[in-house]
């Protein structure tokens, strides 16, 4: 079982291409400050924007820097299923502990096809966590078709970034007792873990990786005021991540402690001044900048 705090680690760059020093030296902090796992490749890593070798190479970086240390759960999703597997064997391959497949976009499959999606890659052997993101792909995975797909022995869990709670208590209800429910949601990790959830993949624990790490294991060693003060106190903050396209907040934030180089690739663009400004009072009421 995956469980605990995960952390969709950003892609940063440096002229148009990946700043693999950058890269490596945010793996080692992560691990350092004690998170359960990273996230390389996902929609937080710009994967639409990489190229399928630049992907092999980030999952490949990851696997080597973590060695073993922490899981590597390698963002392999694809609306090409043909693609999806062969991402997924590669990670496999170079020693992932586990894969991140996102529900095949603009395609809009439907129940039947994403069921048969998931059953094709659950083959390769390498356990699998569900991606559903609605406001990203068009479509919703249906709790039936994740209750279904809980029972194939490398379909270990699922990151659910719906945000809806009664979708989750559907899933938590129908799926197997040892799957994974994940929040794809920073601010929605202790409702998640109150509904059965036991972990998160998250974006803020790029630059608070323990904050973010003890939240999630207070509330799992069942410390749930623990757990609550700091879901009030990182609120904010997680909310600020998402005032405009993730990852545009949070590759700002890095850059502005001096972690990444500020940049991105197109079609994203620079944030509008106002929602940086705001993003910068943030910052500086939680004493980071």
């Amino acid at each position: 079982m995956f469980k605990g705090c995960f952390v969709a680690v950003v892609t940063p760059f440096k002229r148009g291409e990946i700043d693999e020093a950058a890269f490596k030296e945010l793996v080692r902090f992560l691990v350092e400050k004690g998170v359960d796992g990273i996230v390389p490749c996902g929609t937080t890593g710009e994967s639409p924007a990489l190229s399928r070798e630049e992907q092999r190479r980030l999952i490949k970086l990851a696997v080597k820097e973590a060695r073993k240390r922490v899981a590597v759960i390698a963002g392999t999703g694809s609306n090409n299923t043909k693609e999806a597997e062969e991402l997924t064997e590669f990670a496999k391959d170079c020693g992932a502990d586990g894969a991140l497949v996102v529900a095949p976009y603009y395609n809009k499959p439907t129940p039947r096809g994403l069921e048969s999606h998931y059953r094709r890659l659950e083959r390769i052997g390498l356990p699998l966590v569900i991606y559903n993101i609605p406001s990203r792909t068009g479509i919703n995975i249906p709790p039936g078709i994740v209750a279904k797909l809980s029972q194939l022995n490398n379909i270990v869990g699922i990151k659910e970034a719906s945000g809806s709670m009664d979708q989750v208590s559907s899933i938590i209800a129908q799926s197997e007792p040892n799957f994974s429910v994940l929040s794809g949601d920073d601010s929605l990790t202790l409702p998640i873990l109150s509904l059965g959830g036991v972990g998160v993949v998250s974006v803020v624990a790029n630059i608070l990786p323990k904050e973010t790490h003890d939240l999630v294991s207070s509330y799992l060693r069942g410390d749930i005021e623990r757990a609550k003060q700091l879901h009030y106190k990182l609120f904010d903050l997680f909310k600020a991540m998402f005032v405009e396209t993730n990852p545009l907040p949070i590759k700002t934030a890095m850059a502005r402690l001096g972690m990444i180089e500020k940049e991105w690739r197109l079609p994203l663009e620079a944030m509008e001044e106002e929602n940086e400004e705001k993003l910068e009072r943030t910052l500086s009421s939680y004493g980071l900048i």
